[in-house]
Parts: C-alpha cells; structure tokens; sequence
C-alpha cells in the first residue's frame, strides 16, 4: 500500500510537482531551484532582487550576459544551455524585468494560468 501512496498523482490535477526539479521532463536546473522557490513562495505580485541576491539564492555568478542585456532575462532561449535561469521565473509564474543599471530584476506576477497547469 505505501508504493501505491507514494505513486498517487495530487488529488488537484492543475498543480505543479513540490519541487519541479524532479519533475518528469522538468528543464530547470538544481542551479535555478532556490530561485524559483523564493519566487514561487513569497504573496507579493512584485518581488525585486539586486543581481548579487540572486547570486545568493543560487550559489554561482549570474553569466556576464545576464549584465549586459535585458533580452537575457526577458526572451527565452530555448537552445540556452541547462543552466539557464529563465525556468526558475517562468515556473513560478512570473516576468521578469530587469533595471541594469541598478543591476536589479523585477520579478511581476505572470497573468493567467501558471506554465504546466490546465485552466480549470
């Protein structure tokens, strides 16, 4: 009986997997984890972090491209390598937009349906 708990889908079919990082076919990175989890976590629909916060959350250095060009964090790149950040955002349903002159992002609340949910 214990496999078939541990097996059990959630009883609501539209939420995300606790910790997307282990989710099948999840292209996040263990790296942009701790990212999406505080993004993920927190009420407010704007939350701003400077650049070394994130690097913080993260543990490593964000690429230099990070600081020099707002299409890094706001355009997806899908041949990005796997440790790109965008999915930490992306999944816990925000933008982000970036300030790099005072090397800070914002990171807005996302409308609509969250990435990987079906609209109820």
């Amino acid at each position: 009986m214990l496999e078939w708990m541990k097996k059990r889908r959630p009883s609501r079919p539209n939420e995300l997997p606790a910790d997307p990082t282990n989710a099948e076919g999840s292209v996040m990175s263990r790296t942009s984890a701790p990212l999406y989890k505080y993004l993920d976590e927190r009420y407010a629909d704007a939350v701003v972090l400077t650049f070394a916060e994130i690097e913080d959350l993260v543990g490593v250095e964000l690429p230099e491209l990070a600081r020099l060009s707002s299409d890094w964090w706001t355009t997806p790149d899908a041949t990005a390598d796997p440790s790109r950040f965008a999915d930490s955002w992306i999944l816990a349903n925000r933008t982000a937009r970036p300030n790099l002159r005072a090397r800070t992002v914002s990171f807005d609340r996302a409308t609509g349906p969250r990435p990987g949910r079906r609209p109820m």
